[in-house]
């Protein structure tokens, strides 16, 4: 009597070899990474200089050949690993033969060995894997920009984030970079929206410039001109619109924020200078006397030499009347004076 198996009883198929193989090697790369491809180099491609006489291994070239592969692609890994061998990480190429096996490091050291393209080992490639080691990203990565930027700009274009990355990437450049400085300045002079946005952050930097040097300094500088100690109220409120101002966020705009501050604070200068008559009286004899001279700087520029070629009746008619207004100004100081001396 036979008895049949259930289902669940039934034998496992027997496993193919052709399956455990591609499990073996891939539990292999998993682990290792490029550098089971690098072993296969090394221990196959002989050292340059190295005679073919001396050894079972073949040159770059043949090994690409029988691999299908561009030479350029097979030297790749064998200055990986010879980058890695320095560092003492594996054996040197004299000391494997094909078909040695040796401990692998880990699959994540690899890429710090490996360059997959070959604008690496170019001048402007060592600088972008040299900066980006600097940002603590993989060289490969940006490479890959570098060589596609029309992908990058594609990115900008989509997303803020990455227009914000590529803006202050930027700045860090232009630092160092005279003519990166230049070229920039034109873009912006010959773009109306830049200018206009350039020349309303100027403002509120200037805007904030004075609120500032009010609230470090301790100091304010009138309508007039003089420079004089601030008020205790009037530096407090200097900080406090500067502390509110320094707490925005780099994407908050700054511009209503300035304009606020520095109003408020010229308007409490103007509010100082009268309440204090001293300061009053020094602030309207300030003004006068730089008036006087505008004035008598505007005068002096004046050139006769040719006056005779072109000259009219007005010009005379306004001298004379100018004349007429020196004198009677001069009449009311001279009053001014006689009665401030008889006080």
């Amino acid at each position: 009597m036979t008895v049949a198996l259930a289902p669940s009883e039934t034998s496992p198929a027997p496993l193919s070899d052709l399956v455990a193989l591609d499990a073996r090697e891939f539990g292999a790369y998993a682990r290792t990474g490029g550098w089971a491809f690098g072993l296969k180099v090394a221990r196959s491609v002989r050292p340059g200089g190295q005679h073919a006489d001396d050894t079972p291994k073949v040159s770059a070239k043949e090994f690409a050949e029988l691999a299908g592969c561009s030479a350029e692609r097979v030297l790749r890994y064998y200055k990986a690993w010879d980058r890695a061998a320095d560092d003492g990480l594996v054996p040197h190429f004299e000391a494997l033969v094909p078909g040695q096996d040796v401990e692998l490091p880990d699959a994540d050291v690899w890429l710090s060995y490996y360059v997959s393209r070959s604008s690496a080992t170019s001048e402007r490639g060592t600088a972008i894997s040299e900066a980006a080691e600097a940002e603590g990203i993989r060289p490969t990565k940006a490479l890959e920009v570098a060589e596609n930027p029309t992908a990058l700009r594609a990115a900008i274009l989509a997303d803020p984030s990455t227009a914000r990355a590529a803006r202050q990437a930027l700045l860090d450049r232009v630092r160092e970079d005279p003519e990166l400085q230049a070229e920039l300045a034109r873009d912006v002079v010959r773009t109306d929206d830049l200018k206009k946005a350039v020349a309303t952050e100027n403002r509120a930097a200037d805007r904030i410039g004075y609120v500032r040097q009010i609230a470090e300094s301790g100091r304010i500088r009138t309508p007039a001109g003089q420079t004089v100690d601030a008020p205790v109220d009037v530096r407090q409120e200097a900080e406090r619109h500067l502390s509110l101002i320094e707490e925005l966020e780099d994407d908050e705009d700054t511009g209503e924020w300035a304009t606020e501050a520095y109003d408020t604070m010229k308007n409490l200068v103007a509010e100082t200078v009268e309440a204090d008559p001293e300061l009053r009286v020094q602030e309207r004899r300030t003004k006068f006397y730089s008036s006087l001279q505008k004035a008598t700087k505007v005068f002096e520029e004046l050139t006769f030499d040719d006056v005779q070629e072109f000259v009219e009746d007005d010009m005379v008619e306004q001298l004379e009347e100018l004349q007429r207004a020196i004198a009677s100004c001069i009449a009311e100081l001279r009053g001014a004076r006689g009665t401030g001396a008889a006080e």
